[in-house]
C-alpha cells in the first residue's frame, strides 16, 4: 500500500531524519502497518517494535483534550462561543472563548517571565493571567496555551486531575489499553526523546517542558501511546458510527470553525483541504479523511537524541506530499 510513500519514509530514515518510525495506512477497511529502524540509538541501539510507547506530544491535544471538549459540547454542558471565564472563573480575560482556544484564534500573549523556573502552581497561575492580543478572532497563531487552559477548564468541570479525566473519558471507552501518562512503569518499552543540556536523556518523561512541570494537570502534551492504540483512535473517526463522537460532530469538524471562517482550522484540528491533520513536536502526526475513509499515522523519534526542528519539518512535509500525491494518482486511474 502506497509504495512511493514507503520508499520516501525509508530514504528519510536512511538519511538520519529519524532513526525509527512506526506508521500505518488506512484505506476503507484495509490497514497496513510498518515498523522500521531503531527505537533508540543512545545509550545503545534498541530495535523499534509495535509495542514501543511514543511520547506523542501535541497529539495529546486532539486525542484527549479535544475529545473531552467535543463530548461536553454534545451533551450541552459547554457552549463553544461562551467565554472561557464562564467555566474557569480564575481566568482573567473574559473576551477569550472556547472557540478561540480550540481554533488557535485567541492571539493569546504567551510570554511568561522565567517560565522554566516556575513550579507547577506558579505556572498555572501565570497561565490564568494571560491576555488576548489585538488579533483576537482574526488570525491563527498555534499555541500550547489554549489546550493548557482547556485542561484547567476540564479539571474545574470534573473536579479531578485532567489526566484522570482523559483516562476515563477517552482511553477507556476507546479501549486504548497501551496508552499512559507519566509516571510510566519501568517494565514498558518506551522510545526515548531528547538529550537535555545537562545530559539527561528523556525516556518515559514528557518532552514538552510546560507539560513536564504541569504533570497530571497538562492538557497540551504528556500522552504516551503505541501505534496500535493510535490506530484505535483513528478508526473511531473513520468508522464514524456515532458510538463515541456523534456523526454530526465529526461532520462539523471537517469545515473551518474559526470565527471568520478564514483560518483553515477546525475545533482542535488543522485542515488540509478535506483532511484533518495534527502534528506532535516529537515527530508524530495524524492525517485523515473521514469522507474517503483514508488516513495515515506517523510516529517517529525525530528528536532523539537531538532536535533539528526546521530541517525535520521540510522532510515531514515531503512525506505528506508524497502520500497525498499517491492518493490523487489513484483517483486518476
Amino acid at each position: 500500500m502506497y509504495p512511493k510513500t514507503q520508499k520516501c519514509i525509508e530514504l528519510k530514515r536512511q538519511a538520519g531524519v529519524f532513526s525509527g518510525v512506526a506508521y500505518q495506512f488506512f484505506d476503507g477497511q484495509q490497514e497496513e502497518q510498518h515498523i522500521i529502524g531503531e527505537a533508540a540509538i543512545e545509550p545503545k541501539l534498541e530495535k523499534l517494535t509495535k509495542d514501543h510507547l511514543f511520547d506523542v506530544a501535541s497529539l495529546t491535544k486532539v486525542i484527549c483534550t479535544t475529545s473531552v471538549m467535543l463530548r461536553l459540547m454534545e451533551q450541552g454542558e459547554i457552549a463553544v462561543d461562551a467565554s472561557l471565564a464562564t467555566y474557569l472563573p480564575g481566568f482573567q480575560d473574559e473576551r477569550i472563548t472556547i472557540r478561540h482556544l480550540l481554533t488557535h484564534t485567541s492571539d493569546i500573549v504567551t510570554w511568561i517571565p522565567n517560565r522554566d523556573q516556575l513550579d507547577q502552581q506558579a505556572l498555572r497561575q501565570a497561565y490564568l493571567q494571560l491576555q488576548a492580543g489585538e488579533g483576537l478572532g482574526q488570525s491563527v497563531k498555534y499555541t500550547d496555551a489554549g489546550t493548557i487552559l482547556l485542561g484547567f477548564l476540564i479539571e474545574e468541570w470534573y473536579g479531578e486531575d485532567v489526566t484522570t479525566v482523559f483516562e476515563r473519558e477517552v482511553l477507556q471507552p476507546l479501549k486504548m489499553k497501551q496508552s499512559y501518562f507519566p509516571p510510566l512503569s519501568k517494565q514498558l518499552a518506551v522510545v526515548p526523546t531528547e538529550r537535555l543540556m545537562d545530559g539527561t536523556l528523556l525516556k518515559g518523561i514528557t518532552h514538552d517542558p510546560k507539560a513536564r512541570v504541569l504533570g497530571k494537570h497538562a492538557g497540551n502534551a504528556g500522552l504516551f501511546s503505541t501505534i496500535d492504540d493510535i490506530a484505535l483512535f483513528v478508526r473511531m473517526y473513520l468508522d464514524n458510527t456515532g458510538d463515541y463522537l456523534k456523526q454530526s460532530t465529526i461532520a462539523l469538524l471537517q469545515s473551518d470553525q474559526t470565527p471568520n471562517r478564514q483560518g483553515t482550522r477546525s475545533l482542535g484540528w488543522d485542515l488540509k483541504g478535506e483532511w484533518l491533520f495534527h502534528t506532535g513536536y516529537t515527530g508524530t502526526f495524524i492525517l485523515m479523511n473521514v469522507t474517503r475513509k483514508k488516513a495515515m499515522i506517523f510516529l517517529s523519534n525525530r528528536v532523539h537524541p537531538n532536535d533539528f526542528r526546521e530541517a525535520y519539518i521540510e522532510e515531514r512535509d515531503a512525506i505528506i506530499a508524497t502520500y497525498l500525491d499517491e492518493i490523487a494518482f489513484e483517483n486518476v486511474l
